[in-house]
């Protein structure tokens, strides 16, 4: 056994904890497909949006571009948000939805980004509980962004930001 000491590395001095690897940025022309690997539930809506087989049409230019559309017509109504309302949820399913999310939801750009808050995260304020249904598969930072809208719609929910013994005035809990 060598007694002599190691210099610490760039690694050994990152702020990330040993063992974990911070979530490489995804290109956003990356993203259909990630969707379709991540849920491939969504298979059937993308081939009918392009016209096309799901595998072919997420490696399409258009598919990148229709991002919004993508995510409303292919994954938030018909897959995630019939998960969420269900009263017998497939949990491994909703799991993969929330870990596709992760992954894009704090995307540098802004279409990402857009794509991301108005057609996912918005959606969970159409119907009362839906984000208390989404809320235990959501991960970090999903998490922390659902409550900056919550936040900027200002709408408190018991368990979630707003204590559990809390009045349900408006007034915020920060």
């Amino acid at each position: 056994m060598s007694t002599t000491t190691a210099h610490p590395t760039e690694e050994d001095m990152s702020d990330i904890p040993a063992g974990e690897n911070p979530t490489p940025e995804i290109p956003p022309e990356e993203i259909p497909a990630l969707l379709l690997n991540t849920v491939p539930e969504c298979a059937d809506f993308i081939a009918e949006m392009f016209h096309r087989p799901a595998g072919t049409a997420v490696l399409t230019e258009e598919a990148g571009v229709m991002l919004y559309e993508l995510l409303a017509g292919c994954f938030t109504t018909p897959v995630l948000m019939p998960q969420l309302r269900s009263g017998r949820p497939d949990s491994h399913l909703l799991t993969r939805c929330w870990d596709f999310v992760e992954r894009i939801v704090d995307h540098p750009t802004q279409h990402v980004g857009g794509a991301v808050y108005f057609e996912v995260l918005d959606q969970l304020l159409i119907d009362s509980g839906l984000v208390e249904s989404a809320w235990p598969y959501m991960k970090e930072r999903t998490r922390a962004r659902t409550l900056l809208m919550l936040d900027d719609f200002d709408v408190r929910l018991r368990g979630i930001n707003r204590r559990q013994g809390s009045v349900a005035k408006a007034d915020p809990i920060r």
